[in-house]
């Protein structure tokens, strides 16, 4: 057994939402906490970790309940930055490996630093016959997302449609579940278990019959 990859110090972004591996992230930016946070990650090349919350709000407020979180998380590595207005970035994410946070520190200016552990990537399991219908289904989505230009990402390759755990990923961020539940899919270990969750939900709602 190979030792788990650790991570010191590294700065959290707590959103009102789940990053998952390979998925695509949209921010804006322009609290001063995380302004600065992304601007050093960017000239470090550096990563940055997203956690869901399970209380409070993404923007901090006054008198608004503290900020708390799950425990794994996704690293979000920048692949663009753009500053179009003083003390506004936006930027453009890509979900790299998960973590589990070991140890979590909050800084007086509100950021929140964290010392990780890295979960393995999932394993890549080809989709069995009786789940290609998810496979299907979602490459049907995406075409028609990007027809009517909700959805820019480059069209997937035949070994991603191949994949449970992307083809679970991607859906999973398509699929309009519970914050809690979306969070519970990204933490499974097993990808396979994972897509037949979602084949589940697809048959029940009638996307994917």
């Amino acid at each position: 057994m190979t030792q788990a990859l650790t991570l010191s110090s590294l700065p959290l972004f707590p959103l009102g939402s789940v990053l998952f591996p390979g998925g695509m992230l949209a921010l804006r930016v322009f609290e001063p906490r995380y302004l600065d946070m992304v601007r050093k990650c960017r000239q470090a090349g550096a990563p940055f970790g997203v956690v869901a919350l399970t209380r409070g709000q993404e923007v901090r407020q006054a008198g608004a309940p503290a900020e708390q979180f799950n425990d794994i998380g996704v690293l979000a590595l920048i692949e663009r930055l753009e500053h179009p207005q003083p003390g506004l970035i936006t930027l453009l994410c890509r979900g790299s490996q998960r973590f589990r946070i070991t140890r979590r520190q909050h800084l007086p200016q509100g950021l929140w630093l964290a010392d990780i552990g890295l979960i393995d990537p999932d394993l890549a399991v080809p989709i069995p016959p009786d789940l290609r219908k998810t496979a299907t289904a979602l490459a049907q989505l995406l075409r028609t997302l990007e027809q009517r230009g909700l959805h820019s990402a480059t069209r997937p390759t035949a070994e991603q449609l191949d994949d449970c755990g992307w083809v679970a990923n991607r859906w999973c961020e398509l699929l309009p579940v519970p914050l809690a539940l979306r969070q519970r899919l990204m933490e499974l270990d097993n990808p396979l278990v994972r897509l037949e969750l979602v084949g589940d939900v697809l048959e029940r709602t009638g996307i994917a019959n």
